[in-house]
């Protein structure tokens, strides 16, 4: 990516203006973008850093018309010694190229990935929020970019990435949130692209569970309507005794990077861990339930709707399983404890 320019250097040196306290999670204009784009035979060419702006894309553009695009999430932290890292970036590259593949794209290797990333959280480095404050987050995006008319994958393709300083993904912080099992929609089907980041699986059919006070919504199986998947932006776990379960991915759940970390953290702390298919029954009948996925790290739901049976859990409050796991992990990621799991990259 070559060396910055002497105005990143600058800006890199500054202080921010933002109210660290009060943050939220939102976007925000930062320094520079990382840009990669295909050539004709669809070779990746040198990617660069631009400054951070708007795209001009056609609007014949594969992404546009049939949605051939790809996204990431992770994030950068800083740590009590104000230094960046970096948390399992290497899992979002393999994650990446396994989805653009089922999306028939050509991806980045797992090196120019990290190396991109690597860079472009360089170049925005003043916007890591202070250690506890935050975290910056990260948004690879592989989306076809050339123009075409007929249903064919695009003629060109762009690696782009950009990043923003966020605080906690639900307002209350590390409060326990309330779903609605949705009942009707449903997110993914057997066969189709629920197992890879696509852009098409995250429209928001949440909005009139949050237009009727909850949190998120969470999604049943499409075959069967019965068995548990994933909440709209996370992947979901329910605890009974010392028993933890999450539903197994096989093609319809996103395989998240937290998902497969809280699995081995558990597991390493004790827990019995199960990826097994949850029946809405049996997440009623749990101890305790939480989510987990890269912008809410690990957060503890309070309640579950469905239909007209609510039940809460833990008194409504913060379930002791939920308040371990994300304590040891954000310890782990922010470097307030040791990495024995080697998960943690120095920038």
């Amino acid at each position: 990516c070559g060396a910055l320019s002497k105005n990143a250097r600058d800006t890199a040196a500054l202080g921010s203006d933002i109210d660290w306290e009060n943050i939220g999670f939102g976007i925000r204009s930062t320094d520079f973008m990382y840009v990669m784009k295909t050539d004709r035979n669809g070779e990746w060419r040198s990617g660069e850093l631009l400054p951070f702006g708007n795209l001009e894309l056609s609007p014949a553009a594969g992404v546009l018309n049939y949605g051939q695009g790809l996204f990431e999430g992770m994030k950068a932290y800083r740590t009590q010694d104000g230094s960046a890292v970096l948390f399992r970036p290497k899992e979002n590259a393999l994650r990446m190229i396994s989805g653009a593949k089922r999306m028939c794209m050509p991806a980045p290797s797992v090196g120019d990935f990290t190396a991109a990333v690597k860079s472009t959280v360089k170049a925005n480095v003043r916007w890591v929020p202070p250690h506890g404050k935050g975290s910056l987050y990260i948004r690879p995006l592989l989306i076809g970019s050339g123009a075409i008319l007929g249903l064919a994958p695009a003629p060109e393709y762009s690696f782009i990435i950009y990043v923003s300083p966020v605080g906690n993904y639900f307002k209350s912080g590390l409060a326990p949130i309330s779903l609605k099992v949705e009942t009707f929609y449903h997110r993914a089907a057997p066969g189709g692209t629920g197992g890879v980041k696509t852009i098409g699986n995250y429209a928001p059919t949440q909005l009139d569970a949050k237009d009727q006070g909850f949190s998120d919504v969470l999604y049943l199986d499409a075959a069967e309507n019965k068995y548990v998947e994933e909440v709209s932006s996370c992947n979901i776990f329910t605890v009974k005794g010392n028993t933890i379960s999450t539903p197994e991915t096989l093609g319809t759940i996103l395989p998240g990077i937290t998902r497969k970390s809280v699995i081995e953290l558990a597991r390493d702390m004790g827990y019995k861990v199960k990826e097994t298919a949850v029946t809405v029954e049996e997440l009623l009948d749990a101890d305790e339930v939480f989510c987990t996925g890269t912008a809410v790290v690990v957060n503890p739901v309070g309640s579950i709707t469905y239909g007209d049976r609510r039940v809460t859990y833990s008194d409504g409050g913060v379930g002791k399983v939920s308040r371990a796991l994300s304590t040891s992990l954000t310890d782990i990621q922010m470097g307030r404890s040791e990495d024995k799991f080697g998960w943690v990259e120095q920038l």
